[in-house]
């Protein structure tokens, strides 16, 4: 009879572990994501470094931003998108949908800082000053920055098992991360086609 209750205590354990089972990154996934974090912010930092107040508001054609409307797009956007993994994280890690998540990191990425393919943002990603100045918005995202590669590093939270449904596909919430990074570098490029545009100022 003991034999018998510890077996049926040991396949309810190892039934109840593989539902609610939470598999943490490993630590190249984490390096991953924290290198690509450091990176797109030193790009995004060195793009837009010494430019003046006549450069950083330059619009190089209608319904086109500066790169000062840019900076505050980026840094509503790092915590936004950083939004959409805290909220990840109130849901049960569910290994069942992985089949769901249809492109791999290297195509997020990809697909992401690419520039063939303009997209309209959603109303509250858009500029509307506020953050008072271009400084404002650059501090604002180094700050969500600090914090949110802060959290790679220190997270044993499951990411690869709980998801979130872009208009493009679902997505896992590492790979969240990762969109995050790559629109900074996406929208980094767009800083240098205004720089590179006819018409940008000198100084």
């Amino acid at each position: 009879m003991k034999n018998f209750k510890s077996i049926l205590l040991i396949q309810i354990l190892l039934l109840t572990g593989f539902t609610t089972f939470a598999q943490s990154l490993t630590k190249a996934e984490k390096s991953t994501a924290i290198n690509h974090l450091k990176q797109s912010q030193s790009e995004l930092l060195i793009a837009v470094k010494d430019l003046s107040e006549d450069q950083l508001n330059y619009i190089p054609d209608e319904g086109v931003w500066s790169i000062a409307e840019t900076m505050e797009h980026i840094a509503i956007s790092e915590k936004n998108i950083f939004g959409i993994v805290e909220m990840t994280l109130k849901t049960d890690p569910d290994p069942s949908k992985r089949s769901e998540v249809m492109m791999s990191d290297e195509q997020l990425l990809a697909m992401i800082t690419s520039r063939d393919q303009k997209v309209k943002t959603r109303p509250e990603f858009e500029p509307t000053n506020s953050f008072g100045s271009f400084q404002g918005s650059l501090d604002a995202f180094n700050a969500q920055r600090k914090s949110n590669i802060v959290f790679m590093k220190k997270t044993k939270e499951d990411l690869r098992n709980r998801y979130f449904d872009f208009p493009f596909g679902k997505v896992d919430a590492y790979q969240v991360i990762l969109f995050m990074s790559g629109h900074t570098q996406r929208h980094m490029k767009q800083i240098i086609e205004v720089i590179k545009s006819d018409g940008f100022p000198s100084s």
